[in-house]
């Protein structure tokens, strides 16, 4: 694209926010499926973890889901862009697919309007990072700077 920086001079700072918010996703999903151990996998119920809603199901998709940002932050090469992107996109879609169907029997991941603020917050940094995360050539550099489409 375009409009999506190449070789961004705060590249570190953003894998190391994209870093800190795959940590947050891990340690959430440990803590929650210690709580949540023994549970049915979708309960829904009042067990909340870091003051979100959550259930076994929900505590291991998190834990997936940083692992997933942890491994793509430590291999780089524009893989961890990838990998913050589309799941910045599924995080954001998620959460307000739970947040249409909050107080029905449909919201299967137990979340609450909390969880919903913040699962959209994730997907906004994850967002945020991989697109100012791509590395490329100095070719492609320039490209960017000068406003030329790059393929």
């Amino acid at each position: 694209m375009s409009h999506t920086p190449v070789n961004h001079p705060a590249r570190p700072i953003y894998r190391a926010i994209a870093a800190l918010t795959g940590l947050y996703l891990a340690i959430f999903g440990v803590l929650g499926v210690v709580t949540t151990f023994g549970d049915a996998p979708f309960a829904q119920d009042d067990t909340r973890v870091l003051g979100q809603g959550a259930n076994l199901g929900f505590s291991a998709l998190c834990l997936l889901l940083g692992v997933i940002v942890l491994a793509g932050v430590g291999l780089g090469r524009n893989i961890d862009a990838a990998i913050n992107t589309a799941l910045a996109w599924a995080l954001m879609a998620l959460s307000l697919a739970e947040l249409a169907v909050l107080r029905t029997d449909a919201n299967f991941l137990n979340f609450t309007v909390s969880t919903c603020v913040v699962v959209m917050t994730i997907g906004l940094v994850l967002l945020m990072a991989g697109m100012y995360g791509k590395m490329g050539s100095e070719e492609e550099a320039k490209a960017w700077r000068d406003g030329r489409l790059v393929l």
